[in-house]
């Protein structure tokens, strides 16, 4: 995908491209820019189209539109829906003096970059702003790794600077529909420093995008790859294209890596 010199495109960039952006600039550019990409295996594609199903659900139920036909003929998502109003009744809940709104969509633009961010479910009021979004698998362990994501990050900036909402007055909580023996949730309460600290990380990684974007129009320079020692390119894609073999990979992992006994276990 390669500019004219004198045109400055519009980027539009989610919280997903800003995932792969920070976890593999070079992968980022050979799905973005080089417009390569490879079909999901069939087990990718039916949790994608489960997830999807319940989404359109929720959404319709959001709308008042009849959902009868969806769970009649999916005795699964019916229980996965009859469980999430169970476990959370009170979000689930009109209040004419709410603000509710299924699949909001907000945008900001930053330096030629349009950041789109997508939310399942925003309910506000004059106190303060909740997203709300439905994932349709178990409640992670490790829940550093989800307040890192750039979906965390990026949903709860994006309403701080498009709306008049203090960042203390913002949260947002994700759904596990499919945990066990009930779905459970996963809250991030916004701040100030937390918001600040969001606006410096993402500046900076749009700035490296910037310098890499320029050399990769001008001269034909690759983004950078990640490192073999993170381990990522095993399963990647685009390992043979990078010219990552699983030989290769492994051998410098095993040169550089130091031994699994030595590694002290960090606590979470």
């Amino acid at each position: 995908m390669n500019f004219p010199p004198h045109v400055s495109p519009l980027i539009r960039l989610s919280q997903g491209y800003l995932n792969l952006l920070e976890a593999c600039p070079r992968k980022f550019q050979h799905i973005y820019f080089d417009q390569l990409g490879s079909l999901p295996n069939i087990e990718q594609q039916d949790k994608q189209t489960w997830g999807s199903r319940f989404h359109l659900l929720m959404q319709q139920r959001e709308l008042g539109l009849p959902v009868e036909s969806f769970v009649e003929e999916d005795a699964q998502l019916q229980r996965w829906v009859t469980s999430l109003i169970s476990a959370a009744p009170e979000i689930l809940t009109s209040n004419p003096e709410t603000f509710r709104q299924s699949e909001h969509c907000r945008t900001l633009n930053i330096d030629g970059y349009v950041l789109t961010v997508i939310y399942d479910l925003l309910i506000a009021d004059n106190e303060k702003a909740q997203i709300l979004d439905w994932k349709t698998y178990p409640k992670p362990k490790h829940q550093r790794l989800v307040a890192k994501d750039w979906q965390t990050r990026l949903y709860l900036y994006v309403l701080a600077e498009t709306s008049d909402y203090l960042p203390e007055q913002i949260s947002m909580t994700y759904w596990f529909v499919q945990s066990q023996p009930q779905p459970e949730s996963l809250k991030f309460t916004y701040s100030a420093t937390m918001h600040e600290q969001t606006k410096r990380d993402l500046t900076n990684l749009l700035k490296k995008l910037t310098d890499w974007l320029r050399r990769y129009q001008e001269t034909g320079e690759d983004f950078p790859q990640v490192s073999a020692t993170a381990n990522l390119c095993h399963y990647c894609n685009f390992t043979v294209r990078c010219e990552r073999s699983p030989e290769v990979t492994t051998a410098t992992n095993r040169e550089k890596l130091p031994n699994l006994a030595e590694i002290q276990e960090v606590s979470l």
